[in-house]
C-alpha cells in the first residue's frame, strides 16, 4: 500500500531515499525552520507516518489530525516531546534514534567542555577585534584540565562515551547515575556518588540525563551553591535539567567559574542575562551536527518508519507493548 507520509523538517537525502524506494507519497517540510503548530496540524492531517523532530510536539489532538496513523518515527534519542503513552492506548508505535549520536554528543560536551575551560570564544572574539596586541602573562588565563576531578551526571551511553575520553587528561572521574557502571570503574577507577558528594568535589560536571519529572531543574539554586567557585557546569543534555535563571545568578556573581551549553530550557529562547556573560559558551543544540551522525540517524528513522507502516516491529521502538 502506498502510505503518506510527511517529514516535519528537511533531514540528509539518504533518510528521504529509505522512504522513497517504498512509497511515492512523501511529503517534506523544505525549509530548516520549525512549522507552527497550525502548519503541522494541517501538514499532517491524513498522513499514516511522521518523521518528527525533538521540538515537534506530538500529542493527541496531533493523533486525531491524522486520523489513520499507524507510526512516529523521531529524528532523536530522546522522546518527550511525544505523548508516548497516548500513542500507545492508540496502538501507535513509536521509535527513537540511540546510539548513533553518542560519539558526536561526547565529542561536543569535551568541546564546551575545552572551550569554556581555556577561554577560547573570549580569545576568538578578541582577536577578530583587533584587540590582540601580543603576548602577555596575565592574557586570557583560564583553568587546567588535566588531573582534575570529572564528574558525570547519567552515566548512560553518552555519559560513559564522554567520561572514557578522559583517560588522556589523567582526571579523577566521579559518576552519578541509576546503576552502577562497571566499564567506568574498570577503565578509569571511577567512584559512584550520590549528588551531593559529585557536586561538591568535581571540578567539571557534565550532564548527560533524559529529561523527566524527576530532572527537571536537577541543577538549580541549590545546587550551584555547593559547586566550587571554580567550577566548570557542560550541559548536553535536556535544557530543562537545569534552572537556568538559577544559571545566570550563579555565572554573574561568580558562584561557579563558567558553563558550556548545548541546550536551554525554553530552546530557542535564552534565559535574559546569558548572552551578556563572558564565562558561558552557548552552542545552537548541534550536539549530534556531524554529517555522518545525521545522515546515521536519517537512515535509522526512515527504516523504523517503513517498519511500522509495514505493522513489523522498528529496530529502536519504544513502545514495544502495543506489538504484544
Amino acid at each position: 500500500m502506498d502510505y503518506k507520509v510527511y517529514v516535519t523538517r528537511r533531514i540528509p537525502d539518504a533518510g528521504l531515499d529509505v522512504l522513497r524506494r517504498e512509497y511515492r507519497n512523501i511529503q517534506v517540510n523544505p525549509t530548516n525552520h520549525r512549522l507552527s503548530r497550525k502548519e503541522l496540524l494541517e501538514k499532517i492531517a491524513g498522513v499514516n507516518g511522521i518523521l518528527c523532530m525533538l521540538n515537534d510536539s506530538i500529542d493527541a489532538a496531533l493523533m486525531d489530525a491524522a486520523s489513520d496513523l499507524k507510526g512516529i518515527a523521531n529524528y532523536a534519542v530522546g522522546y518527550n516531546n511525544i505523548d508516548v503513552a497516548e500513542a500507545t492506548r492508540r496502538g501507535i508505535p513509536v521509535s527513537n534514534t540511540p546510539d548513533v549520536l553518542t560519539d558526536a554528543t561526547a565529542d561536543l560536551a569535551w568541546a564546551l567542555l575545552m572551550a569554556v575551560a581555556r577561554r577560547i570564544v573570549e580569545g576568538d572574539s578578541l582577536t577578530r577585534r583587533g584587540d590582540f596586541k601580543g603576548w602577555a602573562p596575565m592574557l586570557l588565563l583560564g583553568s587546567e584540565i588535566v588531573g582534575r576531578t570529572l564528574g558525570i551526571v547519567g552515566a548512560g551511553r553518552i555519559g560513559t562515551t564522554m567520561a572514557l575520553r578522559s583517560k588522556g587528561f589523567n582526571m579523577d572521574v566521579l559518576y552519578h547515575s541509576r546503576r552502577r557502571s562497571k566499564i567506568l570503574e574498570a577503565e578509569l577507577g571511577a567512584r559512584k556518588v550520590d549528588k551531593d558528594n559529585l557536586i561538591e568535589e568535581s571540578d567539571f560536571i557534565s550532564l548527560h540525563l533524559p529529561l523527566a519529572e524527576e530532572t527537571r531543574h536537577f541543577i538549580s539554586a541549590r545546587e550551584f551553591k555547593k559547586m566550587k567557585r571554580t567550577a566548570y557546569l557542560i550541559n548536553t543534555s535536556r535544557g530543562p535539567v537545569v534552572d537556568e535563571a538559577a544559571l545566570v545568578d550563579a555565572l554573574r556573581v561568580g558562584q561557579i567559574a563558567g558553563a558550556g551549553l548545548d541546550v536551554y530550557e525554553d530552546e530557542p529562547e535564552l534565559h535574559p542575562g546569558l548572552v551578556g556573560l563572558r564565562n558561558v559558551v552557548l552552542a545552537p543544540h548541534v550536539g549530534s551536527a556531524t554529517v555522518e551522525t545525521r545522515t546515521k540517524m536519517s537512515v535509522m528513522a526512515a527504516e523504523n518508519l517503513v517498519a511500522m507502516l509495514k505493522d513489523e516491529r522498528p529496530q529502536n521502538c519504544v513502545n514495544l507493548q502495543v506489538f504484544k
